[in-house]
């Protein structure tokens, strides 16, 4: 039988969830043993008598808060797993808690004691796993949380892992389509990394030519090259014992995939055209929009760089799979944007907020602060106006896809019509010029729209309606 003890100074929900967790049964005996306390030195006093293997931990109590006596907590019982409990979503605190050693931090009240039950469950798992393995203690460290908004589960989950991350210097690999935010997780994690101020350097790995991201990475010796008229240190050098993030590694090269894994591996590097070594000091963080899996098995990344990357995996979640957060993001960036602009657009009409969240935002948050940008400008108020905001997209045909929503459905089709001989075959450029025609007239001539479907930038298909004299009937 398990001891859970339980500190809340709500008496209704201790007691309910004393008769809860005293019902739940395995094998036919009952499964815990539930010490309650209401007071945060009653607590610490059972915790050193019952040895509980888990504490659930209300956060405001009388006397002290639950962060307050995590650590004594921790000192008094053990490897005890504590859930910290809270009627708040406050994200700094989520964060000081997660390092302290919570090891999970929950908001009630409770919709589902199932869902807690699960939690209870896992923290049991793995006190039995860490019975077995080697404890690493992470010490709390004080920074700012920066622009994280959002209270839905998978950024709260985000939040938690940030926490947990930042009390270790190996390496992170951040997920996340363009626009979500990799950069500014990136220096979240920073910023609760150290106790004192250290360099933050990043560099766009696809937004720079191969001959150039290699001297911008390592730095460069004087007459290294044509127009090297001075020794230059590269961002590693700048970096210091701070961070060093590589935003879009999934562009890089395998050319500097392999400079850059062989730095990673013997944790020194050496200036172009130079031959001192100097020591890399710097925390490695990466990001990339590109799924490396893929990437990995097509050749196109190496596999021995990408498990040196991914020591630490983060996953941002998409705009659209967090609806919930588009409220609080919108008052959130509006701040930042009226600052920017010199305009008070503080009122956002809740129709004007039920338009913003039904939007797809394919470009996430990048887009959505340029899309608040425009219609503060454009406000003749302080009042933000659903008229400024880009329209909502139709809803598709109950029966056969939305253009938009299947790219290429021409193409089987017409690849599914009889043809006599080979004669009949068209040539790939005739079959491209169909192709394009074809969405055209289905769009409407829509150019946006065609690009979208075709998989194509604005310029090439400009380039291509040049070249192939298709006709328009309409112009976008």
């Amino acid at each position: 039988m398990e001891t859970l003890l339980i500190v809340d100074d709500d008496l209704s929900l201790l007691e309910s969830l004393k008769m809860h967790f005293e019902d739940i049964e395995q094998d036919g005996e009952p499964r815990y043993q539930v010490v309650t306390a209401t007071r945060a030195s009653e607590g610490l006093r059972l915790a050193q008598e019952s040895m509980p293997g888990v504490v659930i931990l209300d956060m405001k109590l009388p006397d002290r808060t639950g962060l307050d006596i995590i650590e004594e907590m921790k000192d008094l019982c053990g490897d005890a797993r504590i859930i910290l409990v809270t009627a708040f979503h406050d994200m700094e605190t989520t964060i000081r808690a997660m390092k302290a050693g919570a090891f999970d931090y929950i908001h009630k009240p409770f919709a589902d004691l199932a869902a807690l039950d699960i939690v209870v469950s896992r923290a049991l798992e793995y006190r039995q796993l860490s019975r077995r393995a080697a404890t690493v203690n992470v010490e709390s460290v004080a920074a700012r949380l920066g622009d994280i908004v959002g209270t839905s589960p998978s950024m709260q989950q985000l939040v938690k892992e940030i926490g947990k991350v930042a009390g270790s210097h190996a390496s992170v690999l951040i997920h996340g389509e363009s626009g979500t935010g990799k950069e500014l997780i990136a220096r979240v994690i920073h910023n609760y990394s150290y106790d004192e101020v250290k360099p933050f350097i990043g560099i766009n790995c696809s937004a720079i030519v191969d001959t150039l991201l290699e001297s911008e990475l390592f730095g460069h010796e004087k007459g290294a090259f044509t127009g090297a008229n001075a020794v230059k240190p590269g961002k590693f050098e700048m970096a210091e014992d701070g961070t060093i993030f590589l935003d879009e590694i999934g562009d890089m090269s395998l050319m500097l995939q392999a400079k850059l894994l062989r730095v990673l591996q013997e944790r020194e590097f050496e200036r172009v055209g130079g031959v001192k070594r100097i020591k890399l000091r710097a925390r490695v963080i990466a990001a990339t929009h590109r799924n490396l899996t893929e990437e990995v098995a097509s050749g196109r990344f190496r596999e021995d760089l990408w498990q040196r990357l991914k020591v630490i995996t983060l996953q941002l979640p998409p705009l659209r799979e967090r609806r919930d957060d588009i409220p609080p993001l919108v008052h959130h960036l509006l701040e930042r944007i009226n600052e920017k602009v010199h305009k008070r657009v503080t009122r956002v009409p809740p129709e004007v907020l039920e338009h913003l969240t039904r939007l797809p935002w394919r470009g996430n948050v990048r887009e959505l602060e340029n899309v608040l940008t425009r219609a503060v400008v454009l406000a003749p108020g302080e009042v933000l106006l659903a008229e400024n905001l880009p329209a909502l997209e139709p809803t598709p045909p109950e029966h056969g896809a939305h253009p938009a929503q299947a790219p290429g459905s021409f193409l089987p089709a017409f690849l599914a019509s009889p043809i006599a001989d080979a004669s009949h075959i068209p040539t790939l450029e005739e079959a491209e010029r169909m192709l394009i025609q074809l969405t055209l007239n289905v769009t409407k001539g829509h150019k946006g729209k065609t690009c979208q479907i075709l998989g194509i930038s604005r310029p090439t298909l400009e380039r291509k309606l040049q070249k192939y004299g298709v006709r328009q009937d309409h112009q976008s």
